[in-house]
């Protein structure tokens, strides 16, 4: 496990958000970034304490050596973070202006739930992933 964790906040009951966090869990495996869903206590605190609207999910938030990244922007810091050829995804998503990139990101959350489909409740961990959440 790395030393220090940053902390990817997510849409819990979002089941596009759900698949993010299966993919952070499959990948990550140095354990670098913890989760916390926006509607626990954690997720919530975090967002508010970046100036980031816990009312407001349309974005995906990383809380990354104390500074708060949006949207595709964290995207490719979690990419990155993930290291090998994850990097290289992350600087072909950058090479897109941002601009672009951004907009049909906020269009895909705006519908996530229409598109994906919502949960009744929080996702939760497996008990051997229990410990990459903070809620």
């Amino acid at each position: 496990m790395a030393e220090r964790n940053d902390v990817i906040v997510f849409d819990g009951v979002c089941v596009l958000c759900s698949r993010w966090v299966d993919f952070v869990l499959r990948h990550d495996r140095a354990g670098r970034f913890r989760l916390a869903a926006m509607q626990g206590t954690h997720g919530r605190m975090l967002l508010q304490a970046h100036g980031l609207s816990a009312g407001d999910p349309v974005s995906f938030r990383l809380v990354l050596e104390g500074r708060a990244h949006t949207d595709t922007d964290a995207i490719a810091h979690v990419l990155r973070g993930f290291g090998g050829l994850w990097r290289v995804a992350a600087s072909l998503l950058e090479a897109i202006p941002r601009a672009c990139r951004d907009p049909a990101y906020r269009w895909i959350a705006r519908h996530r739930y229409r598109l994906f489909g919502r949960r009744a409740s929080c996702r939760l961990p497996a008990p051997a992933q229990a410990w990459r959440f903070l809620d």
